[in-house]
């Protein structure tokens, strides 16, 4: 077999670089062993305001204007609906952040999505003595069912192996590479927190971050907002919240733990009164890097071998533009962000 690329892991990463080679008539075959679950425990916000300073997140506009109609040609190839728009209600601590809010919403990259009237509605079962931001343009991807849709279409076209990539079958050649009798230009590893066990990309400097997150049913609780305090509080429809998330820098195991459920309770019940019900908890392993930007790129000794990876935390809205810009890099040589590019990693 002849294909142009073979994509090592299938989380946020792999499937945007997919739909990139599906967009161009690309041929493709995929690896993944569903080791790496970020993508699928993700809460899929959007969000391109750091509501912790009231500052703008990294390119966060324009990774907006291409993730949306992104996953707008994703909900209409599938004939379902990923994408749920949903404002986020940022609970003021004190008069100071009210003020702060004033000040930042001003600003050009921010006037667009923070609303200058401060919200006093009294909501049952919220305590905001200070009132409420209102952030406006923001939602959430479900990225559980994007990902098992997508991978149920590459199953039907038979596109995906559900196997682990043994890195040790690569054989280089002149002109791409060879792998288990298939023949490629291009591999791209798109493994998350598993590139740690990549020879070719594990001196990348990536850590690992565990998220947990918990399902909640809170018949008394009636938003249509995300709430974000101490935690995230993420309506999902008849009365049910995701509550997000954990880091934890220590555990690097995939099990829900006792100490994160702790955690989320504690901070849910800082700022939440009405009585719920734990209806799921559930951990994954987040990709991070120390200057918080993406990881891609070209190998510096093997061209063959390509990186999408480290999205962190705001993955829905990074992965659309930097696959875009691997994609291009490879297919037309255009220049990567040097802020993403594992150039800027090179030893001196």
């Amino acid at each position: 077999m002849k294909v142009d690329y073979i994509i090592v892991g299938f989380g946020l990463a792999g499937m945007s670089f997919v739909k990139r080679l599906e967009d161009n008539n690309k041929s493709f075959i995929v690896y993944e062993n569903s080791s790496q679950t970020s993508s699928n425990v993700a809460g899929g916000v959007y969000n391109p305001v750091v509501l912790k300073r009231f500052t703008p997140v990294w390119q966060g506009t324009e990774q907006l204007k291409l993730a949306l109609p992104f996953y707008k040609e994703i909900e209409k190839k599938f004939n379902t609906v990923y994408d749920f728009k949903i404002p986020t209600y940022r609970i003021f601590k004190s008069i100071e952040e009210q003020n702060n809010w004033f000040a930042a919403s001003d600003k050009p990259k921010l006037s667009s999505y923070m609303d200058v009237n401060i919200i006093t509605k009294k909501y049952n079962g919220i305590i905001a003595k200070s009132g409420f931001g209102k952030l406006n343009h923001t939602g959430r991807i479900d990225t559980k069912s994007l990902l098992s849709d997508y991978k149920a279409h590459l199953k039907k076209e038979d596109l995906i192996y559900l196997e682990s990539f043994d890195y040790t079958g690569i054989e280089f050649l002149e002109d791409g590479v060879k792998y288990k009798g298939v023949s490629a230009s291009k591999i791209v590893f798109c493994e998350g927190y598993g590139m740690h066990k990549n020879p070719f990309f594990k001196d990348l400097p990536m850590n690992e971050a565990k998220g947990e997150l918990l399902t909640i049913h809170a018949p008394e609780l009636d938003v249509d907002f995300l709430i974000k305090a101490a935690v995230f509080v993420l309506p999902l429809g008849n009365h049910y919240y995701k509550v997000g998330a954990t880091f934890n820098w220590h555990d690097k195991t995939l099990h829900p733990s006792q100490e994160g459920r702790d955690e989320l309770i504690e901070k849910l019940e800082s700022f939440i009164t009405v009585p719920y019900k734990i209806i799921e908890q559930t951990a994954g392993i987040r990709p991070t890097v120390k200057d918080r930007r993406p990881l891609v790129g070209i190998h510096e000794k093997y061209g063959q071998l390509a990186i999408l990876n480290g999205l962190g935390t705001r993955g829905v809205m990074i992965a659309p533009k930097v696959s875009l810009e691997l994609y291009k890099h490879i297919e037309n040589g255009s220049a990567l962000d040097p802020e993403s590019d594992i150039k800027r990693f090179k030893k001196a």
